[in-house]
């Protein structure tokens, strides 16, 4: 497996990206070679203070970085030796079987879908992020790759969902709803209606609209709605992850008998902990391009890297893209005929 690291993109830039490369590699054998781009000295300076010379590494000069405030296409046109860029490049020459990275979204999305192109039947590719559950994770697509999606965009993420739902995560039969206002087929918008048609006549496990409570009441595999919702939701999740830890340790250490009990549960504490940890997840897939690319988080640690690029071998491993073409290939060929709006 050969996976390209924009070394430059994220909150913390090259000190936390190339440390979660060093850890990536003592602990994946499996992975060949990483090609990590970006300014040389920089990452050399880095490699030397975790005394890092695998030969699995490589190299791979940038000048430029696609920074926060900087419009995604015009950056991607106009920075053309940015470190995204140059990763997405490994990529399309069949240097690097897939690309990470924690920089600018919108830039990585652009890249992507400017250099790779999107797969065979697939018009907009969608971030497919997993959050936890009580009892299992779920695959929330679009979490912020296309927020004017067309409902045949959304039918094509549930067939997306549901192939990395069953081939990464190892859900049989994935279970897919649809975010509306209520579960009933008449609530939501124009083109909700529209996309619980399509979902209904199509061939995937789909158990209707579910509303936002569902997410974590009742919830269900794969969970479909456009980018804007996905991102608010994801967001929101996030935020809320971290405010109630921040409320518990309040609350706990108001006395002294709350903390001998917070003592007593701490390691049921530290589980759920790492339950809603994005650290843990590493990363997000955006499906759909013709190839791999994982969108990390802004603020990623080296442990967050470590797992983004752990995602990205599972992806390479399970051969997510060409299940995904096969997937849509199958509707077209069975269901298409009887509906035309999956363009």
């Amino acid at each position: 497996m050969r996976i390209a690291l924009d070394a430059m993109g994220g909150d913390f830039g090259p000190p936390s990206l190339v440390a979660g490369a060093v850890m990536a590699l003592r602990e994946y054998s499996h992975i060949q070679q990483l090609f990590l781009v970006g300014d040389t000295e920089q990452i050399k300076n880095e490699l030397q203070k975790h005394g890092c010379n695998d030969r699995r590494i490589e190299i791979v000069h940038a000048t430029q970085v696609v920074d926060m405030s900087d419009r995604a296409w015009s950056a991607v046109r106009r920075k053309k030796d940015s470190s995204i860029s140059r990763a997405v490049d490994l990529v399309k020459y069949g240097r690097a079987d897939a690309v990470v990275s924690a920089g600018h979204t919108g830039a990585a999305v652009a890249a992507s879908m400017i250099k790779l192109r999107t797969l065979e039947g697939v018009d907009r590719p969608g971030i497919a992020a997993v959050l936890p559950t009580e009892t299992n994770v779920f695959v929330l697509i679009d979490a912020g790759a296309n927020v004017d999606a067309r409902p045949d965009h959304l039918l094509q993420y549930a067939i997306m969902g549901m192939v990395y739902s069953r081939h990464v995560l190892h859900y049989k039969n994935p279970t897919v709803g649809l975010i509306s206002l209520g579960e009933e087929d008449v609530k939501g918008t124009e083109k909700t209606k529209e996309v619980f048609k399509l979902l209904k006549r199509s061939s995937l496990n789909f158990v209707g609209n579910i509303e936002g409570r569902h997410l974590f009441e009742d919830p269900v595999e794969v969970v479909v709605c456009d980018g804007f919702v996905g991102n608010v939701i994801l967001k929101t999740c996030e935020s809320i992850a971290v405010a109630i830890f921040k409320w518990l340790k309040h609350e706990l250490m108001r006395s002294t008998k709350r903390k001998i009990g917070a003592f007593l549960a701490k390691n049921a504490f530290l589980e759920i902990k790492d339950k809603t940890n994005y650290e843990e997840y590493g990363g997000s897939p955006l499906l759909g391009v013709n190839g791999i690319c994982i969108i990390a988080h802004g603020a990623s640690t080296p442990l967050a890297i470590k797992n983004a690029l752990r995602v990205a071998a599972e992806s390479i491993e399970q051969q997510v893209n060409p299940h995904i073409v096969e997937e849509i290939r199958r509707y077209h060929e069975t269901t298409a005929p009887l509906e035309p709006a999956l363009r």
